[in-house]
């Protein structure tokens, strides 16, 4: 008895080709353009929805001379069969896909993801294919030690234990700000100007070490009428890179950040030698030992991208 009904059921789907030629009608609304899409002849095309419309006991579209159009009936199958064809080719790439890829878990500052890695992380899944990147964008220490992160960038002076740290990218700001902010009643033009125009700060975090900041850059330019505390506070880099661009006032920011808003005008660093160094640099963490080839892939393409984009800022 199981068995019959195993058979009625099976019995009701209605043959692929039929539905296949169906679909592809439906989507063109043309028999011709379906018998290119499926390689056959138009007469095929139009035999698969007779037997389909058989199946059916109604027609599925009208016919008007060259012209068809779905009826009732057929404008309910077609998006069902739309998805089902589009589920089942997903389910044979997925199928056909080399099985090679393999997962890489990162960990990095919320700002590095936002203004240098996302831009380019393109770069190394084109040169890397078997490589599927999982990227987190976090502030606190990453579990690089215990195995649940591959690699990690963090800001500081590089004296994580446990782990291995290499110096990946300086952190020496400068002053950015919008185009904008060099015109007007107060053009900005030399540090001394800064005295009309919002300073945008970056509020300490807990989990990092102090960056530069506005009283540190002042003080290296012998600004004191300038109030160093004065004007709004965001948590992350990116943000305050985002309000410059914007015009909110003038940010210090690390040249690998704004080097592209910077090469598109949607930035500028109004002062020539407007850089103050640091100590301080962001870094790449790998385990000790047990490193894995895509982990050592990336950390490499790390290396050669930040060798591009690491440039003096007093250059420009």
């Amino acid at each position: 008895m199981s068995r019959k009904k195993d058979v009625a059921v099976e019995s009701r789907i209605p043959p692929l080709n039929a539905l296949k030629a169906f679909e592809a009608a439906a989507r063109r609304l043309n028999i011709t353009r379906a018998a290119e899409e499926l390689s056959v002849t138009p007469g095929a095309i139009s035999q698969q929805i007779r037997i389909l419309e058989q199946h059916a006991g109604a027609p599925l579209f009208h016919r008007e001379g060259r012209q068809i159009a779905l009826t009732e009936l057929g404008a309910e199958l077609y998006p069902l069969l739309h998805d089902g064809f589009d589920y089942l080719k997903r389910a044979g790439d997925m199928l056909y896909r080399p099985n090679r890829r393999h997962a890489l878990a990162i960990s990095v500052p919320p700002s590095f993801a936002a203004k240098w890695l996302a831009p380019r992380i393109a770069r190394f899944s084109a040169a890397h294919p078997e490589v599927e990147v999982w990227m987190s964008a976090d502030m606190r220490l990453a579990d690089v030690g215990g195995g649940r992160v591959d690699v990690a960038v963090r800001y500081g002076r590089g004296d994580y234990a446990g782990v291995r740290s290499e110096r990946l990218l300086n952190a020496d700001v400068t002053p950015v700000c919008s185009p904008a902010l060099l015109a007007g009643v107060h053009p900005l033009k030399r540090p001394a100007d800064l005295v009309h125009h919002t300073l945008i700060h970056l509020r300490p975090s807990e989990l990092e070490e102090p960056r530069p900041d506005w009283p540190a850059w002042l003080a290296s330019r012998k600004l004191a009428q300038i109030d160093a505390s004065a004007g709004p506070r965001f948590d992350q880099t990116a943000l305050a890179i985002e309000a410059a661009a914007h015009g909110q006032g003038v940010a210090l920011a690390p040249y690998a950040f704004v080097a592209d808003d910077l090469a598109s005008g949607r930035l500028v660093a109004p002062f020539a030698d407007g850089a103050l160094t640091t100590a301080l640099a962001y870094h790449v963490l790998t385990r000790r030992s047990g490193v894995s080839e895509p982990a050592r892939a990336f950390v490499r393409w790390l290396k050669d991208e930040t060798r591009t984009a690491e440039h003096p800022i007093d250059d420009l």
